[in-house]
């Protein structure tokens, strides 16, 4: 394989190398070694390292990872914000136009199942929703809830409130939007298909596959590193900002278990057990999407693989 990096026609990225993994199985340090390697640049292609103020609690890679390979995409998000799967793929596509991913080798590193399938496969394009009717259904949300919500939607777009439960508030408050937007189901915007941002051929997709008992054992001992690096601070930053509660950066795990802790709703110890648990079941579901999602293409990487020759 050609290592020279570059893009393909249509603006896609020729020789990416795609990394994915579940939480704390070691992607971003493997990137970063084939990053000095290569000579590559790394690109976030997970969905919390992409917002700001939560630098430790996500596991962003800190001041000396930067300094040791170009990073971009990480922590450049407002918590205000609800970033999505379509959003970060404009950002990826900035990123190509301007030259940015030009002449050099590029890794995508994360643990977004999605993020990683819309890279490779290409998503629907969707309207752009004006602030203002953002505020209103985010308002609507909070006045009304959830399910009546739904309900609203069951009346306007049956097709697209019937795969939807009426309790999953963002995705019923998105097809709502898009709605209000464009006159059009969100079902009718997902049938359109987009086109891949990397080239298939020439890419390389790898998926961390780690001992269970081992990843646990992360999991534990990065919490508490965490904790001594001031995530507890991160998340008073946070509360701060007087924010949703149902925007996806205040669903950062701790986040909600931290602020429970301070203000007194249960201990400190009860806090942090909980996120480790809330940690450990979310490395799970990855594990298990990530299993089940990913297609032949990807590459298995367990303990004890010779990593120098393999990648």
């Amino acid at each position: 394989m050609d290592n020279s990096g570059g893009q393909a026609g249509e603006g896609r990225v020729k020789d990416a190398i795609l990394i994915a993994g579940p939480t704390a199985s070691g992607k971003s340090a493997l990137a970063l070694e084939l990053a000095e390697r290569k000579g590559a640049v790394i690109v976030n292609t997970d969905s919390m390292q992409g917002y700001s103020v939560l630098d430790v609690l996500t596991a962003r890679p800190g001041a000396a990872d930067l300094a040791r390979a170009p990073h971009f995409l990480y922590g450049h998000v407002h918590p205000a914000t609800a970033y999505s799967t379509g959003a970060w793929l404009r950002d990826v596509m900035k990123l190509i136009e301007d030259g940015t991913l030009s002449g050099q080798p590029v890794i995508f590193a994360g643990g977004t199942g999605l993020y990683f399938r819309a890279l490779a496969e290409g998503i629907s394009e969707m309207p752009d929703i004006p602030q203002r009717i953002r505020d209103r259904w985010r308002y609507e949300l909070k006045e009304q809830g959830a399910v009546k919500l739904h309900g609203l939607l069951l009346r306007e777009d049956s097709a697209a409130a019937m795969m939807l439960k009426p309790t999953d508030s963002q995705r019923i408050v998105r097809a709502l939007e898009v709605l209000d937007a464009s006159g059009r189901s969100i079902r009718e915007w997902q049938a359109e298909r987009g086109r891949p941002l990397i080239d298939r051929q020439s890419a390389r997709f790898f998926v961390i596959e780690p001992d269970r008992a081992a990843l646990v054992d992360r999991i534990e001992k990065r919490f508490d590193q965490m904790l001594d690096k001031g995530a507890l601070d991160e998340v008073k930053q946070l509360s701060a900002l007087g924010l949703d509660p149902e925007l996806p950066a205040m669903k950062a795990i701790g986040v909600r278990e931290l602020q429970a802790a301070m203000a007194g709703d249960i201990g400190f110890p009860e806090a942090i057990e909980r996120s480790k648990i809330a940690t450990r079941q979310y490395a799970k579901r990855q594990t298990t999407w990530f299993r089940h999602q990913l297609g032949s293409e990807w590459q298995r990487l367990r303990p004890g693989d010779d990593l120098e020759t393999t990648i």
